[in-house]
């Protein structure tokens, strides 16, 4: 513990748990769900209780020297404690004040993040076939990414209490079909794995390119994503597409300095200062995706990571070969028909030097529903109009993303373009 005299007050103690919470939900849940044999609400609940113990102990005493230990250790004991009683007295769980000064010590039988791999059985026990695709994603969003499920919502433009209780169906089936918490054997990890491969990219690139909130990125969910992608790939390392999923997190990862200024606001690609790109970044992706493409035709992930690496190896947006990168999504698009990724081609194709070309793609898009309320949809045409000289419609097209945009970054960069619009009016 600190010493009185930098005891924190309540605030600092706030900061405190939040940051933890931040850091190491993931990793401290993953670990109690394992030892709660899949029982999510009730490691949720146990984890809820050491948190709230943790926000009334630590302004008093000081936030211990490891405090996910800390916390690992106290949701251990209301854990056990409710397991003794059945696990099934939820709104019993009680807070034993003698219980809470041996927390951490070496009478304590917890060890935090003990076991290396509890994310990744708790990613694949999440992604198993017995819950829907959609339902996959949303769980390990939620129980490893520390999403709530109103962030969740927004990503599948669907209601919060759907949602909601969308969560409490997955984990409740997990628990009462028994559904087994490990990464399965071999025979069983092919019908899971594009499941997880969806979700370890989904985690990354909520940290990459966050949907809410003030920052644009979250370093923590990056490196979360990045960290389960390296020990997947430990697991399969002859299985191309977690070679390719790797490669592309590493690759784009390589920018995330790049991304946002001093004040925290958005960089384009082609503003980036790439003297801020992670050089040892790039030459391990790099490394990573000609290993993939050697093993035999390419899947999505890898293709993914090849345009990444055509980035990677521009010195400016200038000397892009936007031609290669148009080549490779249309190789992407025979194998999902995805509308985002037409989306992405179509941008290919506007810098490619087709402003007119690349507009009149998006345009389709826009005119076929599918993606109404995607705000880069709407920020890229209006980027596109803006570059073009429609300013009225990019005025329109830039309000539009401007209602989508949940994170504070990004809305601040949409308003900043449609400000310098307006200014330009006669």
């Amino acid at each position: 513990m600190r010493p009185s005299s930098e005891q924190p007050g309540g605030e600092e103690a706030r900061r405190a748990v939040e940051a933890v919470f931040r850091r190491e939900h993931g990793a401290i849940l993953a670990t109690l769900i394992r030892r709660a044999r899949g029982d999510f609400e009730l490691a949720e609940e146990a984890l809820s209780e050491a948190l709230a113990v943790a926000l009334r102990r630590w302004p008093e005493q000081g936030a211990p020297d490891e405090p996910a230990a800390w916390i690992q250790s106290v949701a251990q004991r209301r854990l056990v404690d409710a397991q003794r009683r059945g696990g099934r007295e939820r709104d019993h769980l009680r807070i034993d004040e003698e219980d809470l000064q041996i927390a951490g010590t070496e009478e304590d039988d917890v060890h935090y993040d003990e076991v290396p791999d509890d994310r990744l059985r708790l990613i694949f026990t999440c992604c198993h076939p017995a819950l829907a695709h959609q339902a996959q994603v949303a769980l390990t969003l939620n129980t490893l990414g520390g999403l709530r499920a109103v962030e969740i919502a927004r990503a599948f433009l669907t209601r919060e209490a759907t949602m909601s209780q969308r969560l409490v169906r997955a984990k409740r089936k997990i628990r009462t079909a028994g559904i087994p918490y490990r990464v399965p054997p071999p025979e069983e990890l092919e019908a899971r794995l594009p499941a997880v491969l969806d979700v370890l990219y989904l985690i990354f690139n909520e940290g990459y390119a966050a949907s809410g909130g003030d920052a644009l990125v979250r370093q923590d969910l990056c490196a979360e994503g990045l960290r389960l992608a390296r020990l997947l790939l430990e697991l399969l390392p002859e299985e191309p597409e977690v070679r390719g999923l790797f490669a592309l997190m590493r690759l784009q990862d390589s920018r995330r300095l790049a991304r946002v200024d001093l004040d925290g606001s958005l960089v384009l690609l082609e503003d980036q200062d790439r003297s801020l790109w992670d050089r040892e970044a790039i030459e391990e992706g790099r490394a990573a995706v000609e290993a993939a493409l050697r093993r035999g035709p390419p899947g999505p992930y890898q293709l993914q990571a090849a345009i990444a690496a055509v980035h990677a190896d521009s010195l400016d947006s200038r000397a892009t070969d936007w031609e290669q990168i148009v080549l490779l999504y249309d190789r992407l698009l025979e194998m999902s028909g995805s509308p985002v990724v037409r989306l992405n081609r179509a941008v290919a194709v506007a810098m490619a030097g087709d402003l007119g070309r690349g507009l009149a793609e998006v345009e389709a898009l826009g005119a076929s529903g599918e993606l109404d309320d995607f705000l880069y949809l709407h920020a890229t045409r209006a980027d596109l109009l803006r570059r073009l000289g429609h300013a009225a419609e990019a005025r329109a097209a830039y309000h539009r993303a401007i209602e989508l945009a949940d994170n504070a970054a990004e809305r601040r960069f949409l308003s900043g373009r449609l400000r310098e619009l307006e200014t330009r009016e006669p």
